[in-house]
């Protein structure tokens, strides 16, 4: 992946960024809008897509009022309506409000005795639409903090930072009820990795992350923490034996009644104890050369955790692994793979 490099204000960030993949944003929306449409709601582009998303805005400007500058100027590099940027940061919360769902993901996390010397490690694979456009950005802050992020629909969602920690992140489908204090995660994820101190950016997610994703930290102490969240309530999961392992379901009993995972990811139920079972067998001596080929692992094809397109699902439905990424936190470190683990090598890249 080519490595897009902006620095400076939220503003310029977000300028830089939209100079430098306007075609990707202008496709990002695009795909947007076609989903919606193919829907059974036939949401059109600017009173439906856009009109959805100013829904958020009031509670973004209050929250982070640099993201709201970041995305302007996001807008004017890419030639777009500032609502349509905005627009594209709620992707996931529109689908899931219409809804429209296509993707899916597997991610772990493994430290201390789990791993060969002791090592913090954390991965995952991409898995969304096969158009999905995804960009590698290098961006230095204001205030020195360097962040490495692949963008996910134009926002940076999985990041690897000079202060040593690391993100992954997964859909959970959940009853979204109304958006008076929801915050899109865009906005509280680019936000928590902004922070340089573990418990900052968890605590972000702990008062802001609320039923649209899962989400787990890991620092270069070996710090290991995950959140996943319903509507009005959260909970923490702790690592077991050094391992967290996560895909698109709940994990927490008390929500696994509306968990929408068992009508539309049925294969989460799958992926996830299949990658606890290869880490468990391999425990102590986990490397990420060994994450590597069990992030390339194919039972259960093609729904497996790495992903390939069901042909027997319909197009709008499509999903394949886009791209699979490992941290190494205490490295700055991170290995990228453009596409299916399966069929790609693992590029190094270091901030």
């Amino acid at each position: 992946m080519e490595m897009i490099q902006c620095s400076g204000t939220a503003y310029e960030i977000g300028l830089q960024y939209g100079i430098a993949a306007r075609e990707n944003i202008h496709k990002a929306m695009d795909l947007l809008i076609a989903g919606l449409q193919m829907s059974p709601f036939r949401a059109d582009r600017r009173d439906g897509v856009v009109a959805c998303s100013k829904k958020y805005l009031a509670n973004v400007r209050a929250f982070d009022p640099t993201g709201i500058d970041r995305v302007q100027g996001m807008a004017d590099g890419a030639g777009i309506d500032f609502d349509e940027a905005f627009a594209i940061h709620c992707y996931t919360e529109i689908t899931i409000n219409y809804p429209y769902l296509a993707g899916m993901c597997t991610s772990f996390a493994a430290t201390g005795s789990a791993t060969k010397n002791g090592i913090t490690m954390i991965g995952q694979n991409i898995d969304w639409h096969p158009d999905t456009p995804l960009d590698l950005l290098r961006i230095r802050h204001s205030d020195g903090l360097v962040q490495m992020a692949i963008t996910f629909f134009g926002t940076p969602c999985y990041s690897l930072t000079s202060a040593g920690i690391g993100n992954c992140a997964n859909l959970t489908i959940s009853p979204m009820g109304p958006v008076t204090n929801h915050i899109p995660l865009a906005f509280y994820l680019f936000k928590a990795m902004r922070q340089k101190f573990f418990a900052d950016a968890f605590e972000v997610l702990r008062n802001s992350a609320r039923g649209v994703g899962y989400y787990h930290l890991a620092d270069a102490g070996g710090n290991l923490l995950g959140i996943e969240s319903i509507y009005d309530r959260y909970t923490v999961l702790e690592p077991k034996q050094g391992i967290l392992v996560h895909a698109n379901h709940y994990e927490t009993r008390d929500y696994a009644e509306n968990d929408g995972a068992h009508i539309f990811i049925t294969d989460s139920f799958q992926r996830a104890p299949r990658l606890r079972r290869l880490m468990a067998q391999h425990h102590g001596a986990l490397t990420p050369e060994i994450m590597m080929t069990f992030l390339a692992d194919h039972e259960g094809y093609p729904n497996s955790i790495c992903r390939h397109v069901d042909g027997s699902k319909p197009q709008e439905f499509a999903s394949m692994s886009k791209a699979s990424f490992i941290m190494l936190p205490a490295e700055r470190k991170m290995y990228i793979c453009a596409g299916p683990p399966c069929e790609n090598k693992y590029e190094e890249y270091a901030l």
